[in-house]
């Protein structure tokens, strides 16, 4: 059989799919499952690896069965994953030594403050590019470490193995512990507060202030090259697994973001900006992260500008989930479509705290400007306005770091299926919001990388011919009340400022 088709795991926040795409970046087939969302009090956000890795291997499955393939007809494997999240497991065994610490969890505040001092959120700033922040993996590291009794000292013997998802996946792919792959690559590596951004290695001292061995972390290579192959006794025996990039990278490589301010915006459980600023490393000093993109093989690496925003999607699942007010996540555009503006209400979705810009670990959520006039409509309303608020201040950020305004603005992910939001989202900004027309641009991106890897695909050429427009859409709102509309918002967004104190924490 041919090679023709190429394999991308996308390992998410709430689900894992497999998708098989063919040269011309189509889907071919695809399998999803969803994984729990542990929640163990008020602030905790866990997931089971293990059931991640079961999940693995089942959408594989179905993705192969669907196309009624075989992992002959793979020319490699991608796989792309929910960035941040720590993972610790026994290497001997390939037990994990608890659950993994979701990107969204904010147990290590405390341990976060204290490990700023007298600095502050920019400690460490200048060699990765991250504010401290709850947001990334090194703390979540030192906090398993720290409460899981005899870890530290099976992690200072080199027991213990740590990784975001994508190590833990290409791991159990490549043998598990009959030999697996430990490795990470660049853009997941520049996550952890661990990697100094310009030799893209493991920076000792920052492992010692953080408490985290050395012994435990992989190898980091670049987002494009073979890793591994596929265990023998697998669902994917020698197949080369070739591409590993965070999501949000992935997707900026999906979208053919390859010219330094070339920008994309992904709307998924979270928002996250990222704006391509070529092999020159830009601070950030208007609260983005200074972060890698992408590096293809032994290319140099390209770096990015990033706004991540931690609550957009999720505010309308718990919408759905927490509230019960609608039954399905499309529902949230017919009931906002019923009004013609949000009534005056601001829905600030600062569940977990608020990242980009504000970086504020102490705000909590907040509906505001509530009047008897408003209803579920408005309020609805006001919680896309806020998906739209929230990436508008993130761009302002940008283009004040950058120097580069924006132009026009590629979306993708899940909530870019919603019209009425593409449109509050152009009106918000004063630009022109750009679909494409493949849906799948994280999947892509990761199965890109691994197909240029292996040559399935000339490299960033081919994928930029690949790329196609899907839709647009251009403002209509008036200047003035575009800025009347943002401006309550930033005051809403005040009001959710300090809530969390030694009297508010259960």
């Amino acid at each position: 059989m041919s090679e023709d088709l190429v394999l991308a795991i996308d390992q998410g926040t709430t689900s894992t799919r497999a998708i098989l795409f063919n040269a011309a970046g189509a889907v071919v087939a695809s399998g999803r499952r969803e994984h729990r969302q542990i929640l163990p009090r008020a602030g905790w956000v866990e997931h089971d690896p293990l059931e991640i890795w079961d999940n693995v291997r089942e959408v594989v499955a179905l993705a192969l069965s669907r196309a009624d393939v075989t992992h002959a007809n793979l020319a490699a494997v991608g796989i792309t994953n929910q960035r941040e999240t720590a993972v610790v497991w026994d290497r001997r065994t390939g037990e994990p030594i608890g659950n993994a610490i979701v990107w969204q969890d904010t147990r290590t505040a405390d341990l976060v403050a204290d490990l700023g001092g007298a600095v502050g959120p920019d400690r460490f700033r200048e060699q990765t590019g991250l504010p401290l922040a709850t947001y990334f993996s090194a703390p979540k590291v030192r906090w398993l470490l720290d409460h899981v009794d005899g870890a530290r000292a099976a992690a200072e013997r080199g027991d213990l193995a740590f990784g975001t998802v994508d190590s833990w996946v290409l791991w159990h792919m490549t043998g598990g512990a009959d030999g697996g792959v430990h490795a990470t690559d660049v853009t997941n590596a520049s996550r952890t507060m661990l990697m100094d951004l310009r030799t893209l290695a493991w920076d000792a001292g920052l492992a010692e202030e953080m408490g985290v061995p050395l012994a435990m972390l992989p190898e980091i290579r670049s987002s494009a090259e073979v890793y591994g192959r596929g265990r023998p006794d697998g669902l994917l025996p020698g197949v080369p697994i070739a591409g590993m990039l965070g999501d949000q990278q992935a997707a900026t490589f999906g979208q053919a973001c390859f010219g330094v301010g070339d920008t994309k915006n992904t709307y998924g459980t979270g928002n996250f900006l990222l704006l391509n600023t070529g092999t020159e490393i830009v601070p950030s000093r208007n609260g983005l992260l200074t972060t890698v993109c992408y590096r293809i093989g032994d290319a140099a690496a390209v770096y990015a500008l990033e706004g991540s925003i931690a609550v957009t999607g999720s505010l309308v699942q718990w919408f759905r989930d927490n509230l019960g007010v609608i039954r399905d996540a499309a529902e949230i555009e017919v009931l906002a479509a019923g009004v013609p503006d949000s009534g005056g209400a601001y829905v600030v979705p600062a569940f977990s705290g608020l990242f980009a810009p504000y970086w504020r670990p102490d705000a909590r959520g907040a509906i505001v400007g509530l009047t008897r006039f408003v209803n579920l409509g408005h309020l609805a309303r006001a919680a896309l306005e806020a998906v739209a608020f929230q990436t508008r201040e993130v761009v302002d950020a940008m283009a004040a770091d950058s120097g580069v305004p924006l132009t026009s603005l590629k979306v993708d992910g899940g909530m870019v299926a919603n019209e009425l939001l593409m449109q509050i989202q152009a009106d918000l900004l004063g630009v022109d919001v750009v679909r494409p027309r493949a849906a799948e641009t994280t999947a892509l991106g990761a199965a890109y990388a691994a197909g240029i890897a292996v040559g399935f695909w000339e490299g960033e050429a081919d994928v930029a011919a690949n790329w196609a427009e899907g839709g647009r859409w251009s403002p209509r709102m008036p200047a003035a009340e575009r800025e009347r509309r943002y401006r309550a918002w930033k005051k809403a967004v005040t009001r959710t400022f300090d809530w969390v104190d030694a009297d508010t924490e259960p």
